[in-house]
């Protein structure tokens, strides 16, 4: 048994970040199959997408369409991944390979590594929500709203505009525009703008050589798909029950990022898809730990599994949780308000 802890309710979460510093170091050969063994299938599924649709083999094209996503979702951790510093020892590949990828994943790489590494250092803080996160309040907050804003609140946080028209958005028109960034820095807006222009220098030749219809037949489905279970993904990381939100006197941030984060404890090949994130409580501890390190840490410290723990069955019951109920320490229903 490790020196550490001997269970998880007593795991001291500043001691795990000193233990773990030791898997930090990526394998740049691993690094470089990794991105190897996503994109050429994803080019692959992309290319038999569109002959599915020339030769009109439609029977094959949502199947196609599902696998493309997942893979588009694993390019998309390896950018995660590049942004944390983690793929890479030097910064500069680390941010240019994040870049390209971001060009695939329709996210503006340099926008989104900002706003992600504010998500890390307040998740979990009552006083410092809004910035990479998914909106949440707490029972009293949405009970002091007015009918409209309760309403607003419902609307957002309904599965099918938080899952389906959320993604869309976000992926497809926010992360085009920004204008809401250009009166913060020059680096989001040069960021989204070079993105854009990249993803057009991509997609124009292709709409030329193809069509417009096929492109949009294949990229869209795709990108929206992708989108929805990435939402899905961070969601279930940060909004299940036992998670834990706290005020400034109470908050500190790696007991957070242990308790804060659970351990979506996926099927093997979901594992793999999705580039082990679901081991999303020692990723917010440690997140210089590349994501193919990720098991090993698990392996040499079984004590770590079960905190957070989550199944993939279990993870569809927190779609009802929705508000962050203080007194009871846990996330909670409408329905739970309403009684």
């Amino acid at each position: 048994m490790n020196d550490i802890a001997d269970a998880p309710s007593t795991v001291s979460a500043q001691r795990w970040a000193q233990t773990l510093k030791r898997y930090h170091a990526p394998n740049h050969a691993r690094s470089i199959l990794e991105i190897a063994i996503t994109a050429a299938p994803f080019a692959a599924l992309w290319a038999l997408a569109w002959a599915a649709v020339h030769f009109g083999y439609w029977q094959l094209l949502a199947a196609l369409w599902i696998l493309a996503a997942g893979f588009l979702v694993r390019l998309f951790m390896i950018q995660h991944d590049c942004g944390h510093g983690a793929f890479f020892r030097h910064r500069r590949v680390n941010d240019w390979v994040g870049r390209i990828v971001g060009v695939f994943t329709f996210t503006p790489y340099d926008t989104w590594r900002q706003a992600h590494a504010i998500h890390h250092t307040c998740a979990g803080h009552l006083e410092r929500r809004g910035i990479g996160d998914i909106d949440t309040l707490t029972v009293r907050e949405f009970q002091a709203l007015s009918f409209w804003g309760r309403l607003r609140y419902r609307l957002y946080r309904h599965p099918l505009v938080m899952f389906g028209l959320g993604p869309a958005y976000l992926f497809i028109l926010r992360h085009r525009l920004p204008a809401d960034r250009i009166r913060q820095n020059l680096s989001g807006w040069t960021s989204t703008m070079a993105t854009n222009l990249a993803i057009a220098g991509i997609a124009l030749p292709l709409i030329w050589l193809i069509g417009i219809g096929p492109f949009v037949l294949v990229q869209l489905p795709i990108t929206l798909l992708a989108g929805s279970i990435g939402v899905w993904l961070f969601y279930v990381q940060h909004q299940f029950e036992q998670t834990s939100w706290a005020h400034e006197g109470d908050w500190n941030l790696r007991e957070a990022a242990l308790h804060g984060s659970s351990h979506y404890d996926l099927p093997g090949v979901l594992r793999w898809l999705t580039a082990n994130i679901g081991v999303h409580h020692v990723h917010h501890l440690c997140s210089r730990i590349p994501y193919y390190r990720l098991p090993r840490v698990l392996h040499d410290h079984p004590e770590l599994k079960d905190v957070g723990r989550l199944t993939l069955v279990e993870s569809f019951r927190c779609v009802r949780l929705v508000l962050w109920d203080e007194s009871k320490q846990r996330m909670v229903s409408f329905r739970d308000v309403r009684t």
